[in-house]
């Protein structure tokens, strides 16, 4: 049985890294014109340093990852990240559901203020590795929680 579900899916892996990818570039395009963001990091726009080179390697899309800070700060984000209802407060990648992550209150909270923004971490970014969830679903799940803030 394990052996049949992992043949499973690694016949489906293409189509679902595919979605993850449309997701991606879809939600990064829709966060880009949001009036609560203050700016949006993925290679697939293109506005990003990253873009000519992503359309050099990355055949199939950009990637399913994507990072974007909240105008309104760091206390913000965490109220953004806690009231999400679809999306998943987990540090993870490329999971099949939409995971989303404010590393500054959380992966990276032992290091000081100065010791994040050395490291890149910037108050009020938050990570997103989209899923393979309906894209309208990703976004009023994000929109309903952009209210509260």
């Amino acid at each position: 049985f394990n052996s049949f579900l992992l043949l499973l899916g690694l016949e489906t892996l293409s189509l679902r890294v595919q979605k993850h990818v449309d997701n991606a570039l879809e939600l990064a395009l829709w966060l880009l014109k949001h009036p609560k963001v203050e700016y949006v990091e993925y290679p697939g726009l293109p506005d990003s340093p990253y873009h000519e080179l992503g359309k050099k390697y990355l055949k199939h899309g950009f990637g399913g990852v994507l990072t974007f800070k909240v105008k309104a700060g760091k206390e913000a984000a965490d109220i953004l990240v806690n009231n999400v209802k679809l999306i998943s407060h987990l540090a993870n990648v490329g999971d099949a559901k939409t995971l989303i992550i404010h590393p500054a209150s959380t992966t990276h909270q032992q290091l000081s203020e100065k010791e994040q923004l050395s490291s890149g971490v910037i108050p009020g970014v938050l990570r997103v590795s989209v899923g393979i969830e309906n894209i309208l679903d990703i976004k009023a799940d994000l929109e309903q929680a952009f209210s509260i803030i």
